[in-house]
Formats: structure tokens, sequence, C-alpha cells
């Protein structure tokens, strides 16, 4: 029920309870330049921007501490025990893979909205790398049953992973559930899954070698 606490997910818990504690303790514009910005004439005359290593330090940051909380449970629920499958160096580039994917989702939708003469959105949360964890475990262990708030019920972690991806698709596709960046959760599961196609080479990465059968000779 309470998974063994591993390393690399306890680096992460540290690292993202310390940034937090940082955004806490600091005056907010200290931190601006770490979130991620829009690539967006509207940001840039608001003194910011979008710089590359936003694409990673957005993912430590996050909104309030129920947003922190529940990002760090499931990553401690998830994470360890993927971590207990692939060691310390694979889980954490998986998870770092995952985080920039997802911001990098994100970057394409918040930019296009901006450019459209939309809301300037700015984006923090470490979401989009712990949905790459939820795919990741599905993908691990299809048929693992659990319960999860609020369903009331055993669900398998495949089931649990699409079903979350459906509600990320729509409320995406939708524009509903304004002030959840939707693009980052099915950008962190994209690549995630990109990721682990690549570690099976499995297409789109290619495959294993068909083994090539005897050649029959035919006489006349």
């Amino acid at each position: 029920m309470f998974p063994r606490l591993m390393p690399a997910v306890q680096a992460l818990l540290i690292a993202n309870v310390a940034v937090f504690l940082l955004q806490s303790f600091l005056a907010p514009e200290a931190l601006e330049y770490f979130k991620l910005w829009p690539v967006s004439a509207m940001a840039s005359s608001a003194g910011y921007g979008f710089q590359p290593w936003q694409l990673v330090t957005a993912g430590f940051m996050h909104g309030d501490f129920m947003h922190l909380a529940f990002n760090m449970l499931a990553l401690w629920m998830f994470g360890s025990a993927l971590e207990e499958v692939w060691g310390y160096r694979r889980f954490m580039t998986f998870f770092l893979i995952c985080v920039v994917g997802s911001n990098l989702c994100q970057l394409l939708v918040a930019s296009g909205i901006a450019a459209a003469d939309g809301p300037l959105i700015v984006t923090v949360g470490a979401s989009g790398g712990i949905y790459g964890v939820l795919l990741g475990f599905a993908m691990i262990y299809p048929d693992r049953r659990m319960i999860v708030f609020p369903i009331p019920a055993e669900i398998r972690a495949r089931t649990l992973v699409m079903i979350y991806g459906a509600i990320a698709l729509f409320y995406g596709i939708t524009g509903t559930g304004a002030g959840v960046a939707h693009f980052a959760h099915l950008g962190g599961m994209l690549f995630g899954w990109l990721v682990i196609r690549y570690w099976r080479r499995q297409p789109p990465f290619g495959g294993p070698r068909k083994k090539k059968g005897p050649k029959l000779r035919v006489v006349k």
C-alpha cells in the first residue's frame, strides 16, 4: 500500500519542496523568470518572456500547497514503483524528459493563444512529469488494480490512465477547466510513451529485425 521511498523520487521531492519554500519566502517577481512564459510580444512588454531554462525550472514550481501535495503524493506512489524497475538514472531521465516534453507542448499552445490576442498564460507545476509517470506505471503494470480517490472501486492502472488522458483531452479541446495546463498533462503522457517505446525499440523507433529463413533452392 505504501511504496518504499526510492533515491531519485526522494531527490525530486526535496527539490520540489525546496523550490516551493523559496516561492513562499521570496518576493514573487524574484522567480518570474523561472516560470514558463509563452513566446509573445505581450510577455516581452511585461518584462519577461520565454527562456529555454523555463522548460525545466517551471516543472519544479507550484501554485499553492495543495498543487504541490497532490503532485508529490503521486510522484511517491507511482514513481517509486518505476524506479524499482528502472533504477535511479533511468527513472530520473524519464521524469525530466516528461517535464521538458510537457512544457514544450504547453509552450506551443500558450504561445498560439497569446499570438491570437488571447490571455497570457504563465505555467508552473510538475503535473506534466507526473502524468508521464502515471503513463509509465500503466505501461509497466497495466493490470495492477488500485483504488484512487474519488473512484469508489478498484480500477486497473491502464484504465485509470485512459480516463485521465481522456479528461485532459476533453478539457484541453473545449477550453473548460480553466487554470489547469491540460496540454502539459497530455504532453507528459506523449513523451513518456515515446521514451518507453524508444527503450523497447518499438515503432516509431523501429523494431526487432526479422529473422531470415533458410533459402529454398528449387531444382527443375
